[in-house]
């Protein structure tokens, strides 16, 4: 149940609450739905005051339409600064505070998720956004907002660390970067890519926030290296000092804002670098500290500074391309992490080609001990190549379609995860193969 006030066409609702309550709606503007057209993209926020410039960014990509902001705690901070202080039109602001995981099954809040054009998760505590959202109609009303209706999403600190494909839950409270790095299976590092939130161009990106206070470098690349370990696919890292944004527009560029000159806010991307041949950690293990080294290489970083204007960017689609930054290079070596200047990948990165669902095949068997089989789908064309990239996407090797189903000798690998891409003029497919 939910207590709500209003009256007129223009209207703020102020709710007292009570244990009863599985959520309060506090709402300011219009009454009667928009219906606009929003123009997609996602906005990155890493925490502490919000940067008004990309929270202008956010809202005009609401096209003038209705904004839902969905938190676990706080109350209506958000609506008067979204409505009147940015100076971007919006049909109406709605923050609505879930008290439990009850409250994401009540019909007010799917119906109001239905209705918004722009959706806003604040900061707070990730686990209880995890427990209350994850497998709902809540993250399910927003995942089709996002696919079918092009909604503009975003979040600031624990709403930002839950966009990504994989994500620290925080189930287990918090952890610095000492103890992840010296213990990468220490209980908390919880993370997890249990289906949640499905945003373009973050489905296989780790976030973290907050990154200038504490330092959190290191526990980030401690989430990467898991990730990659446990779930057998390469992931990429998005991270933001406090107040600074990253802005991904529909094209997957992102766009960093922040007050540098003024002061020091910076974003950066991480990616296992290409040119490192089968780029696992060499130790990543329970009770042991986390090495993942490859001679001072083992990830390639852009780091950008963010500016009032968004002037600096970085493209999500080959994450090898970026304006006003520079490339560094991460490494861990027993525990210890490594940060020194670096250069620019130097490597084919995966075909940027658009992903088609008609476009599929299968690979079997997977894993393999060497000898594969490649079968293409009734409604695959027989025509194209196979591209053989290791987890990184380093090209290694080609190989062209010869009919529906073709043979591959991948015996000559080493033991890891690899990628094959199926490219067919400028459509492609992506396999994940695993060789033991």
């Amino acid at each position: 149940m939910k207590k709500l006030l209003a009256s007129g066409l223009m209207a703020l609702a102020f709710c007292t609450l009570n244990a009863q309550e599985d959520y309060t709606s506090y709402f300011t503007g219009n009454l009667i739905d928009a219906e606009t057209n929003p123009a997609g993209g996602v906005c990155l926020m890493g925490g502490a005051t919000e940067n008004d410039n990309a929270m202008r960014w956010f809202l005009q990509r609401a096209n003038g339409g209705d904004v839902l902001v969905i938190r676990a705690s706080g109350a209506d901070g958000y609506n008067d600064y979204f409505f009147n202080d940015l100076g971007v039109t919006v049909n109406s602001v709605e923050s609505i505070v879930f008290n439990n995981a009850q409250a994401a099954a009540d019909p007010y809040i799917l119906d109001r998720i239905t209705k918004a054009e722009a959706i806003w998760i604040a900061g707070g505590d990730q686990y209880n956004y995890v427990s209350f959202w994850r497998n709902t109609n809540v993250a399910n009303l927003i995942n089709t907002a996002i696919s079918e209706r092009n909604i503009i999403i975003g979040g600031t600190s624990a709403g930002m660390a839950i966009l990504g494909g994989a994500y620290f839950t925080a189930q287990n409270g918090t952890v610095t970067s000492a103890a992840a790095l010296a213990n990468p299976y220490d209980n908390k590092v919880a993370i997890s890519n249990q289906p949640f939130f499905q945003v373009p161009y973050l489905n296989q990106v780790i976030t973290d926030t907050h990154y200038d206070n504490p330092d959190r470098q290191g526990r980030h690349t401690a989430f990467l290296a898991r990730a990659i370990v446990d779930y057998n696919t390469p992931y990429f890292g998005i991270a933001c000092d406090e107040y600074t944004a990253v802005c991904v527009d529909e094209n997957g560029i992102a766009s960093i804002y922040g007050t540098y000159p003024d002061f020091d806010d910076n974003a950066y991307f991480i990616t296992p670098s290409c040119e490192v041949m089968n780029n696992l950690p060499e130790n990543c293990a329970p009770g042991q500290p986390l090495s993942w080294n490859h001679n001072g290489q083992a990830l390639k970083v852009y780091a950008v500074k963010g500016t009032p204007t968004g002037l600096y960017s970085f493209d999500l689609n080959n994450w090898t391309e970026g304006i006003g930054g520079d490339w560094q290079e991460w490494s861990v070596d027993a525990g210890s992490f490594d940060a020194v200047e670096g250069t620019s990948p130097n490597c084919t990165p995966v075909s940027t080609a658009t992903i088609n669902s008609d476009l599929s095949f299968e690979v079997f068997p997977n894993p393999t001990n060497g000898n594969v089989r490649i079968r293409l789908h009734t409604n695959t064309s027989t025509t194209g190549t196979i591209r053989l990239l290791d987890a990184a996407g380093k090209f290694l090797q080609s190989w062209p379609i010869i009919g529906s189903t073709d043979n591959l000798d991948l015996s000559a690998l080493s033991t890891g995860v690899y990628l094959l891409e199926y490219v067919n003029g400028k459509e492609r497919a992506v396999r994940q193969i695993v060789v033991r």
